[in-house]
């Protein structure tokens, strides 16, 4: 096959794959617009009736032009003192000074209303992807290419809605104005309507494969854009400083970032360039349309058939119909690209949550009576390729204190999330009494459970209202906040703070900052503020000093008496006051007992000891 004919066939292929795409992304436009009719109903009635009218206007103002210029060239055969004359001048013109400030008047109402439209609807689509985050699971978050979608969901589809709406307003607004002028050229020959839109169809063509190119590059480039972010943030970001700072990272992160903007800097010229050329093209077919139509009008006045007025009116009508074909046209291509974009919005939307949800979900017990079970659990996080548990068993007796300990990696914060239900296994079971997680209520079977995360949330709220996220909606008492911080140590560097419980934690809003272990102390009585059967312990004295560890175990007794309470932690000097210690290696259990028990039997309990105990003392 000839070059030439492969360049037809691609061509061909191109077109075919353009319609076809178009026409799948046909059913979004319904769904893109409702969600605008939902977010601004009344809003979006006012809009769309202001457009029509601005629509109508240029028509009306081209219809006038006519009738003053053929008056003016009357006038001038005319009497001067002829007020009749001067009168049936002066109103069209008048006329058209008054749809001259409508039409400016009405641009700055339409803007308004747009204004108010916007906020409408970008607030109810953040809603809309808020709640579908918090309902995903989180093996969602464990898939680089649902950040991606969820990025282009935030980032380029929030506004595509409104823009739909917008857009396709603008068609029927452009299309309309394009019509009128169309029927008043038609007055004179069918050839200058017909020369108006056929010149238009090229810069249709080109407008579509720029809108298609631009939507597959932001497709390819979503997960550099996210790179870039990534690096802005570790250059800017208090939490940074300090690294970015001893080790002499600036230079190595800012290159990285400069490296990644080029090529996004390069991906943008080209699409700029792209677009150039569709607008030159456009507007090359638009200027032979117009120059032929003109051409025809003016031998049209040499032969006498037509007046000066009239080729006044047709150079307007025609240059006001180029302008609005090509708004027409860029609307057009802007709703092409609103509806690839819209893709990425719905298809965020659409996602469901992979645990599922029994229909008719198990009462919970009201206490905690057989305690908890992992039977013969195997469980690996989605894209790991590797088990985090292994045919995993352990019991935890109720109303007891038990602690895992081991190395980083063996699977101990693993066993939280499967508590917590954030996943389920992928064999064997958890079971709460015998019976098995996956028949409760997922949200219920949370409240039965209170955690102290390794790497707790600082919220960037006051101290009282960070130790309240606990709880809230038990809305808790100032007398129980400051309970749960007492509990957890939290009350007096809290009291230290200019305004106390009242004081702004973190940075970001001018807040007091804490120190780490100060922060632990608080997420510690946001644990407690719970009074939940289970509680759990992830590396609850990780932060504190010897002494302060000393003093908060004396006390965790008294706090978690009668409550199923499972501390996972590195220190023996934490895990030797539980009442059963569990020691897991490489996802599975190796050795169990009391403290006593596990020293007695000299394993690799007993040896972690010996080796933590020497290390604290030449410490």
């Amino acid at each position: 096959m000839s070059r030439a004919a492969l360049s037809s066939s691609s061509h061909h292929r191109g077109i075919r794959e353009l319609i076809v795409d178009f026409l799948n992304r046909l059913p979004l436009i319904r769904r893109g617009l409702g969600l605008v009719w939902e977010a601004a109903r009344s809003w979006t009635i006012a809009w769309g009736i202001l457009l029509l009218l601005q629509g109508l206007l240029p028509a009306a103002q081209v219809a006038l032009t006519r009738t003053v210029v053929n008056r003016l060239a009357a006038l001038g055969v005319q009497t001067m003192g002829n007020e009749a004359a001067r009168t049936a001048v002066l109103v069209p013109a008048l006329l058209m000074a008054f749809l001259w400030m409508a039409s400016q008047g009405l641009a700055s109402l339409i803007a308004w209303v747009r204004t108010v439209q916007a906020e409408l609807v970008q607030d109810y689509i953040q809603s809309m992807i808020h709640k579908r985050a918090m309902a995903l699971d989180m093996a969602f978050f464990e898939d680089p290419h649902s950040y991606d979608l969820l990025h282009r969901a935030r980032f380029y589809a929030i506004q595509q809605p409104l823009a739909l709406l917008e857009h396709a307003g603008l068609i029927i607004q452009s299309g309309l104005s394009v019509v009128s002028i169309a029927a008043i050229l038609l007055v004179y020959a069918p050839i200058l309507p017909v020369l108006l839109i056929a010149s238009a169809l090229p810069g249709l063509w080109a407008v579509a494969r720029y809108t298609w190119g631009e939507h597959r590059w932001r497709m390819q480039s979503t997960m550099d854009e996210r790179r870039a972010r990534y690096f802005d943030w570790m250059l800017t970001e208090r939490q940074c400083a300090a690294e970015m700072r001893l080790f002499d990272l600036g230079e190595h992160h800012r290159s990285r970032f400069e490296d990644i903007r080029r090529r996004l800097r390069n991906g943008r010229l080209h699409m700029a360039r792209e677009h150039l050329r569709s607008e030159i093209l456009a507007g090359g077919f638009g200027w032979a349309g117009g120059l032929l139509g003109m051409t025809w009008m003016v031998a049209q006045a040499i032969r006498g058939l037509t007046g000066i007025g009239d080729v006044v009116m047709a150079y307007q009508a025609l240059q006001q119909g180029q302008r609005f074909m090509r708004s027409l046209l860029d609307n057009a291509g802007r709703i092409f690209r609103s509806l690839l974009f819209l893709d990425s919005l719905f298809e965020f939307l659409s996602v469901r949550p992979k645990l599922a949800e029994p229909s008719k979900p198990e009462a919970l017990p009201e206490a905690i009576e057989k305690g908890l079970r992992f039977d013969r659990v195997t469980f690996g996080y989605p894209g790991s390729g590797r088990a985090a548990l292994q045919d995993f068993s352990i019991s935890l007796p109720s109303g007891r204190m038990t602690a895992i300990v081991g190395e980083n990696g063996a699977g101990k914060s693993t066993l939280i999330k499967l508590l917590c239900r954030f996943y389920d296994p992928l064999e064997g079971r958890v079971l709460l009494d015998e019976v098995d997680l996956r028949l409760f209520s997922a949200k219920e079977l949370r409240r039965k459970i209170t955690v102290l995360f390794q790497e707790p949330v600082h919220y960037h709220a006051t101290a009282g209202e960070n130790i309240a996220m606990g709880d809230l909606p038990a809305d808790p008492s100032r007398e129980e906040i400051r309970a749960a911080a007492k509990a957890a140590g939290a009350d007096l560097p809290i009291k230290k703070l200019p305004q106390g419980y009242e004081t702004v934690l973190g940075r970001w809003f001018g807040g007091a900052e804490l120190s780490v272990g100060e922060w632990q102390r608080v997420a510690l009585a946001r644990a407690f503020l719970r009074k939940s059967d289970v509680v759990v312990l992830d590396e609850p004295t990780s932060a504190m000093d010897s002494w302060a560890e000393a003093d908060w175990l004396s006390r965790l007794r008294k706090l978690t008496q009668g409550r199923t309470t499972i501390i996972i932690t590195h220190r023996f000097t934490t895990a030797m006051r539980a009442d059963l210690i569990y020691v897991m290696k490489q996802g599975r259990i190796i050795e169990s007992g009391t403290h006593s028990e596990l020293i007695m039997a000299r394993g690799h309990y007993a040896d972690s000891w010996r080796a933590q105990m020497e290390a604290t003392a030449c410490g």
